[in-house]
């Protein structure tokens, strides 16, 4: 693996619907640390871009690639939050020498050929917010406040098309040499190593990583609201080890 004489910056990237503001919360107890942080917008996902509702995966992982670069194109720990594991996937594919440490926040590494909507609709350009009873059935809002969850829907953008329709290209087996931090919120590190051992599409890439810590952190799926000093904790100590 790379090393870095100098702490590595953090890049911190929220899943679907949802933009740097998601980690407002957490990067403060992380800036309180010193730790060096930024949160990171996905192409798609910004509200202003009138060209949004094309943008990729490609382009996504191409965005992270060059966030990267503004940092000093030194080695960086990648932080991903739910949907955003198909862009960072594919960026631990293409640049695993550019990755210290990669922490997956209630969620995991695809594999490859996966999609995330294959049945989506061919006229539909855009994945709305779900009405929160629908979200509530794939998964879990423990820990929202009735604030929370009134941000989550004025700040949500539809998610591409293209984004949920493409499938995931790997072809790098040196990224599952990035170490590993699962940080298990809805379901537990215990639930989440028994599917592993499944072999259930949704886990079953970790079964093939070399370095894999796992973390309980017990609260629903939007972790950065529910538990932002907590995640926060996760995030610093994770990016303290450099393997």
């Amino acid at each position: 693996m790379t090393t870095t004489t100098s702490s590595p910056t953090i890049i911190l990237i929220a899943g679907h619907w949802l933009g740097a503001w998601a980690w407002d919360e957490v990067l403060e107890y992380l800036e309180t640390n010193h730790t060096l942080a930024v949160a990171m917008t996905l192409p798609g996902l910004d509200g202003d871009d009138a060209d949004r509702a094309a943008k990729t995966l490609d382009d996504q992982a191409a965005a992270i690639r060059d966030v990267i670069a503004q940092h000093g194109d030194q080695p960086v720990i990648l932080v991903a939050h739910s949907g955003a594991n198909a862009p960072v996937s594919l960026v631990l594919d293409r640049y695993p020498e550019l990755v210290l440490r990669v922490v997956w926040v209630d969620s995991g590494p695809v594999a490859e050929g996966s999609v995330f909507a294959p049945d989506f609709p061919d006229e539909s350009e855009e994945l709305p917010l779900p009405s929160f009873d629908a979200l509530g059935q794939q998964a879990s809002l423990e820990g929202l406040s009735a604030e929370a969850l009134e941000r989550f829907r004025a700040k949500a953008v539809p998610e591409p098309a293209p984004v949920v329709r493409q499938p995931v290209e790997l072809v790098n087996e040196a990224r599952r040499g990035v170490p590993t931090t699962l940080v298990c919120c809805s379901i537990s590190g215990e639930q989440v190593m028994a599917l592993v051992q499944a072999s259930h599409p949704m886990f079953a890439e970790v079964a093939n990583l070399e370095h894999v810590d796992v973390i309980d952190l017990p609260t629903g799926h939007w972790p950065m609201w529910s538990r932002p000093r907590d995640l926060a904790g996760i995030i610093d100590s994770a990016a303290s080890r450099i393997d």
